[in-house]
């Protein structure tokens, strides 16, 4: 086996996405892997473990898999470059803009719910810090 090839628990770990994970999201056509070993074994390199980051991290922004696909065909065609006129790559670019503006508006909203959490938490706190009974707790 190269060494520029890690097998699925490797690529588990370091992603820290379960082995069943990244078969699902082989088998959804998100990634694929870059080889196979004699033996049959699943082989990825660095730039599928870029990809599934990438899926990663849009997987709790909300994104659907059909976004998923359509956002890594958009970076593949763009990174490929091959052939891509000034229209064509302008067009790709609006789609990669669009989702990183998704991404964006998700995060604030995130932050809303964060900041919430985080006060309701804290009142949490208070209120044993202080030792008084909370509603509906025996006194």
């Amino acid at each position: 086996m190269s060494s520029t090839h890690m097998q699925i628990g490797e690529v588990a770990a370091r992603t820290e996405l379960s082995l069943r994970t990244i078969r699902h999201y082989e088998e959804a056509g998100l990634v694929a892997p870059s080889a196979r070993s004699q033996g049959g074994f699943r082989l990825y390199t660095e730039a599928d473990v870029a990809r599934l980051m990438v899926i990663r991290r849009m997987k709790p922004l909300g994104f659907t898999l059909d976004q998923m696909r359509e956002l890594l065909d958009a970076t593949d065609r763009l990174d490929a470059g091959d052939g891509l006129g000034g229209e064509a790559r302008a067009e790709l670019l609006q789609r990669v803009r669009t989702y990183q503006q998704a991404a964006a508006e998700q995060v604030d909203r995130l932050r809303v719910q964060l900041a919430r959490a985080e006060e309701f938490e804290h009142t949490l706190r208070s209120r044993l810090d202080s030792g008084r009974p909370s509603p509906g707790e025996a006194a």
